[in-house]
């Protein structure tokens, strides 16, 4: 990590309707720059408000958000109703260097070719968008990000349409852009998924109920059942000749198997 501060959240909350309760509500946290930062909590707690006032599509309406550097977001997997080229996806990215009634230069084609080139996707340039794998349309929208010259990284549960395998495919790609120097802040409903690549991890459980810090920390055992209802464990196991560790939801009731 490079030490300086991505993100500054200081005391911020918002309420789409005063007549209702807040959404959020003096919430505080800090995103260092070059780190892994995952927001997690069930479906209503906030974590799309709490997106879109990082993108600046909303204001807050109290606190402070102070943002050092340019955000990329980028979305869940989605279909286009375009055939698109990949090299034309990723093309959308530099839309704020082209300008809204000019044509992509060589170097915003240059960049775009190298956004791709970076996430081992360069044969894809001529390849319709909608032809792709589910794991392979993921990364083309990171490539999207990474044209714009963003260093930072928003991601809306960027896992959330993905196969196991592909699934992996995008952790291992938050892990080396990380290693990059580049800030990545995701959403997800997978706690192993923040366990495996994130460093500080922050989960919602109310408007003005949270708890935000380093990983090791905040993912505990006791912090996971409260947040989602149900029990998870923490499994440390070996493989490959390297100790790892993982989180695993237990289901209750389900085919259980006989006391020993």
């Amino acid at each position: 990590m490079n030490g300086g501060l991505a993100i500054r959240l200081a005391t911020v909350g918002y309420t789409y309707d005063p007549k209702i309760p807040a959404v959020l509500r003096d919430y505080s946290a800090e995103v260092k720059q070059g780190s892994v930062f995952a927001v997690l909590g069930p479906n209503g707690r906030g974590k799309t408000t709490l997106l879109k006032l990082l993108l600046g599509a909303l204001k807050p309406q109290h606190g402070s958000i102070t943002i050092n550097g340019q955000i990329a977001f980028v979305p869940q997997l989605f279909q286009v109703s375009f055939p698109y080229r990949v090299l034309d996806m990723v093309l959308m990215g530099r839309a704020r260097q082209i300008g809204l009634f000019s044509l992509p230069s060589r170097q915003d084609e240059a960049a775009a070719l190298e956004a791709l080139d970076r996430l081992g996707l360069a044969e894809l340039a001529e390849r319709s968008f909608d032809e792709l794998s589910g794991g392979q349309r993921q990364l083309v929208i990171f490539a999207r990000a990474l044209a714009s010259g963003a260093d930072i990284l928003v991601l809306d549960e960027p896992t959330s349409a993905l196969d196991l395998k592909n699934q992996g495919t995008v952790l291992e790609w938050i892990a080396r852009l990380r290693k990059e120097g580049l800030t990545v802040i995701f959403t997800t409903h997978h706690p192993h998924h923040a366990h495996a690549v994130a460093d500080q991890a922050l989960l919602m459980f109310g408007a003005e109920d949270y708890v935000c810090g380093a990983i090791d920390a905040v993912l505990t055992e006791a912090n996971l059942r409260r947040l989602y209802g149900m029990p998870l464990r923490q499994v440390s196991f070996e493989f490959e000749g390297r100790a790892m560790e993982t989180l695993v939801p237990v289901f209750t009731g389900l085919r259980l198997g006989t006391a020993a």
